[in-house]
C-alpha cells in the first residue's frame, strides 16, 4: 500500500457456492482510493459492481464468501479484524446504497434514527449534542427547514430528501471513506445533480474519499476524477474520466461509450414513422384532487391537487413523453390515462369517446387497445407462473380459448421481442433484468395494442440494457405503427426516442414542444434546469451553475399564488408572485406558460396543443 492510499484492494475475490464448485463474482481486483477523491466505478448488472461495494465494508453475506485477498483500509486489512475492530472502523466508512425508501424505519421520525445511530456508535453522546449535530448536518446537506423536519417521518420527505438524509446517516461519524451504490438512480436528473454536486462538496468540507459506484457512464463522469469499469467480475480498465471517455481501449468501454445516447449532435433528434395521423388521446382541461386526512385531526382533510387542467393530443404514431421531477403528477396522469383511476375534472377521449364513460365490453376494448410497460423488472413478474403462462393469461382475459392459438400467439410475441422459445415453460427465476423487463414488454404486446405506456421502463437497467430495448421499441413502432408514451426522468432517452415532449410542474404543463425545439430552445426555466442537469458525455449547452435548482417544490397541498415555480427560478419577476402564467403559443405546436413570453395562447392556437 502506496502511503497516500486510505483505501487499497489487492487481488480481491470473492465467489458464491459450495467450496468445491465455486463461482466467481469477484475475479483478482486491485484498487486504490486516496484520500479526499471521488472515484468510480462502472459496468453493466451483473458485473460484481454491488458485490464489490459490499465487499469493501465487510458486509458479504451467504453464500457470497471471500476466498482470497486484501481491502486494506488505513493500511490495515477489514478481513483480518476482530469485531471489536470493525466496530471502531465503522466509524471511519459508511455505506449509502440505491434504495432510500427501505433504508430506514417508517415508524420512526428521520432525526430521531440518525439520532440513535450517532449515540450507538459513539458511546457517550448526550441526546441533545446528536440532535444539534444532525440538525447540523441535514442543514449541511440542505434539506429545507432542517429543525422541523427532523421530527418528520420518512414517508413525509421525497425521494432527493430521502437520500440526502441517508447521506447525513453516513456523515455522523465523519467517515473517512463513503461508498455511495447507485445512489442516484432512483432519482430524478435534477436531484441526482444536487446529490453529486453535495458529494463533491463533501470531499473538501468533511475529508471524504467516495467510492463512486454507477450504472451510468455519464453520471459517473459528473462525479468522479477517476473511473474502473468492470466486466464480469475484473477490472478490465481504469483511466482519468476525460480520458477515459476521450480515448477508451478496451473494448467494453468503448461499447459504453459508444452506446451513450449522444443529446447535442446532429440526427440525434427521434421522428416519427410515416405522416403524422389521427388523435387516438386527448386530454381536455383535466385535474385530479386526492382527499388527505389531516394529521391530529377528526374528520378534516387536506386536499392534494396532484394534476391542475392539462390539455393536449397525442397522435397514432407519436413517441410522447411526459418529463418532470418526482411528484410533478407524471404517474398520475399515467394512471388518467390509462383510465386506472378517473379524473375529477375534464376529460380522457380516445377519439371522440370519453374513457370515463366506458363500461363492460366496450372498457375491456379499451383495455385491449392501451397496455403499459411498468418500471420494477422484477417485482412485475409472478415468481411461481411460468413466462408462457403469464404471457397467456391476458389472451384469456379478452376471450381466447384455443390453447394452439394462444401458444402460437405466445411463441410468436416472444420471438419478436428477442426472448428464446425455449423459455416458454420456464419461471422467471434466474432472468437477468433485461429479460424480465422483454417478458413485461411481451405481455404488453401480446394483445396487440395501438398504444403503450411507458411508466420509467429503463429506469432500473443498465446503460447496455436500455441501449438493446430503445432499439427494440423502434423496431416495434416501425413494424406496428404503435403510439409510445413514455413517462421518464431521462431526458437523454427522451432526446433519442421521443418526437413530442410535454414538461409538467407540480401538476401544471408546463411546456410542450417538438423535440428539437425544446432542446436547442426551451420556453421555460425550468425546461432549461432539467436539461443543464442531464449527465452527458458531451459538451454541456446549458450551465447548472447557472440553471441548477435548489431546495424542494411546494407543496401540492397548499399550491402558491402567482407562478408555482417562482420560488426556484433563477429568473423571477416581481408579476410571477401575483399572476397565474398561461401557456403561450411558441411558433407552430410549440408551448410554455411563462410570464417571460409575451402573447396567452389563443382559442385558435388552444387547437393547436397537437402538431397540426
Amino acid at each position: 500500500m502506496t502511503t497516500s492510499s486510505l483505501l487499497e484492494l489487492k487481488n480481491l475475490t470473492v465467489a458464491v457456492g459450495r467450496a468445491s464448485a465455486p463461482r466467481i463474482i469477484l475475479n483478482n481486483v486491485s484498487l486504490s482510493l486516496a484520500p479526499r477523491e471521488i472515484v468510480g466505478i462502472v459496468g453493466a448488472s451483473g458485473a460484481g459492481k454491488t458485490v464489490l461495494s459490499k465487499a469493501v465494508v465487510n458486509w458479504l453475506e451467504a453464500p457470497l464468501i471471500r476466498t482470497s485477498g486484501e481491502v486494506l483500509i488505513e493500511g490495515r486489512d477489514i478481513y483480518a479484524m476482530n469485531e471489536g475492530e470493525m466496530r471502531v472502523l465503522r466509524r471511519r466508512v459508511s455505506y449509502v446504497g440505491a434504495d432510500p425508501m427501505g433504508a430506514l424505519d417508517p415508524t420512526l421520525p428521520v432525526g430521531a434514527q440518525i439520532v440513535e445511530k450517532m449515540r450507538a456508535v459513539i458511546p457517550g453522546t448526550s441526546r441533545a449534542d446528536a440532535e444539534k449535530r444532525v440538525i447540523e448536518l441535514l442543514e449541511a446537506v440542505r434539506i429545507p427547514s432542517a429543525r422541523s423536519r427532523f421530527h418528520d417521518y420518512p414517508s413525509q420527505f421525497s425521494g432527493g430528501m430521502m437520500q440526502r438524509a441517508l447521506i447525513v446517516d453516513a456523515l455522523i461519524t465523519n467517515p473517512a471513506l463513503l461508498v455511495a451504490d447507485n445512489v442516484t438512480q432512483p432519482l430524478d436528473v435534477t436531484v441526482a445533480a444536487q446529490v453529486i454536486r453535495l458529494m463533491k462538496e463533501l470531499t473538501d468540507s468533511f475529508n471524504t474519499a467516495v467510492l463512486f459506484v454507477s450504472s451510468s457512464l455519464p453520471v459517473a463522469r459528473e462525479a468522479c476524477s477517476r473511473i474502473l469499469v468492470m466486466e464480469a467480475g475484473r477490472i478490465v480498465e481504469e483511466q482519468t474520466t476525460e480520458k477515459l471517455i476521450s480515448h477508451p481501449i478496451y473494448p467494453y468501454t468503448k461499447e459504453l461509450v459508444g452506446q451513450t445516447p449522444k443529446i447535442w449532435v446532429d440526427g440525434a433528434v427521434a421522428t416519427t414513422p410515416g405522416e403524422l395521423q389521427e388523435v387516438v388521446l386527448s386530454l381536455r382541461d383535466v385535474s385530479q384532487t386526492y382527499k388527505v386526512k389531516k394529521k391530529n385531526s377528526f374528520g378534516g382533510v387536506n386536499l392534494v391537487r396532484a394534476v391542475r387542467n392539462v390539455s393536449f393530443d397525442i397522435r397514432r404514431g407519436d413517441s410522447f413523453a411526459i418529463v418532470g421531477e418526482s411528484g410533478c403528477g407524471k404517474s398520475t396522469l399515467m394512471r388518467l390515462l390509462s383510465r386506472l383511476e378517473m379524473p375529477s375534472g375534464g376529460q380522457v377521449l380516445h377519439g371522440d369517446t370519453d374513457i370515463g364513460a366506458l363500461k363492460g365490453k366496450t372498457l375491456l376494448s379499451f383495455r385491449n387497445k392501451l397496455q403499459m410497460v411498468l418500471q420494477d423488472p422484477f417485482g412485475s413478474l409472478p415468481p411461481r407462473t411460468s413466462i408462457g403462462k403469464m404471457l397467456a393469461n391476458p389472451l384469456r382475459t379478452h376471450g381466447w380459448r384455443d390453447a394452439a392459438k394462444i401458444r402460437e400467439r405466445v411463441l410468436k410475441v416472444m420471438s419478436e421481442v428477442g426472448l428464446p422459445a425455449d423459455l416458454y415453460g420456464e419461471l422467471p427465476l434466474g432472468l437477468s433484468a433485461g429479460q424480465r423487463q422483454r417478458i413485461n414488454v411481451a405481455r404488453a404486446l401480446v394483445l396487440e395494442p395501438e398504444i403503450l405506456i411507458m411508466d420509467e421502463t429503463l429506469s432500473a437497467l443498465d446503460q447496455t440494457e436500455q441501449f438493446k430495448l430503445l432499439d427494440l421499441f423502434q423496431r416495434l413502432q416501425r413494424e406496428y405503427n404503435l403510439t409510445y408514451i413514455y413517462i421518464s426522468h431521462d431526458l437523454a432517452m427522451v432526446r433519442k426516442v421521443c418526437n413530442r415532449v410535454a414538461v409538467m410542474y407540480l401538476g401544471e404543463l408546463f411546456e410542450l414542444a417538438d423535440n428539437e425545439r425544446l432542446f436547442f430552445d426551451p420556453g421555460h426555466p425550468y425546461t432549461m434546469a432539467l436539461l443543464s442537469a442531464m449527465p452527458t458525455l458531451e459538451e454541456r449547452r446549458y450551465q447548472p451553475e447557472d440553471c441548477l435548482l435548489e431546495g424542494e417544490p411546494p407543496s401540492p397541498i397548499n399550491i402558491p399564488a402567482g407562478c408555482t415555480f417562482k420560488s426556484r427560478c433563477p429568473r423571477a419577476m416581481e408579476k410571477c408572485g401575483a399572476l397565474h402564467p398561461s401557456l403561450t403559443v411558441r411558433g407552430s405546436a410549440n408551448f410554455a406558460a411563462c410570464h417571460l413570453i409575451e402573447a396567452p395562447v389563443t382559442e385558435t392556437a388552444a387547437r393547436q396543443l397537437s402538431p397540426a
